[in-house]
């Protein structure tokens, strides 16, 4: 399977973030789900967990990231990939001018997020 991600359609988050999902679908008929997230400055995710771990690498822009039981926030631009535990909440949120474009992967035929905000 070959996917051009221009062919893939938009969802719109809350708050102005897009989503293309990549693979997977509605059905769970894969093992995993994997999706580009597209999101505007000054965009942040609530903070959630899932239940399954959460890779997630950053092809462009800048932010800043944030797992419950680490102290602050670190750093993260293109080129950083996060790995979140099952069930450790999380979120990020773009710093400066451009959007921020993340690459995430979910070990799980199911996206299931539990905002915990």
């Amino acid at each position: 399977m070959i996917i051009c991600h221009d062919t893939v359609p938009e969802e719109e988050f809350p708050g102005g973030a897009t989503y293309r999902t990549l693979v997977g679908d509605d059905q769970g008929s894969t093992p995993v789900r994997c999706g580009i997230q597209t999101s505007p400055p000054g965009y942040a995710t609530p903070n959630h967990t899932h239940p399954y771990v959460e890779i997630v690498t950053v092809l462009e822009g800048s932010g800043e990231v944030w797992i419950d039981g680490q102290d602050g926030t670190r750093a993260i631009s293109t080129g950083t990939t996060m790995v979140f535990p099952p069930n450790i909440a999380h979120g990020f949120r773009v710093i400066g001018t451009t959007p921020l474009v993340t690459l995430g992967v979910h070990s799980s035929p199911d996206r299931i997020v539990e905002i915990k905000d």
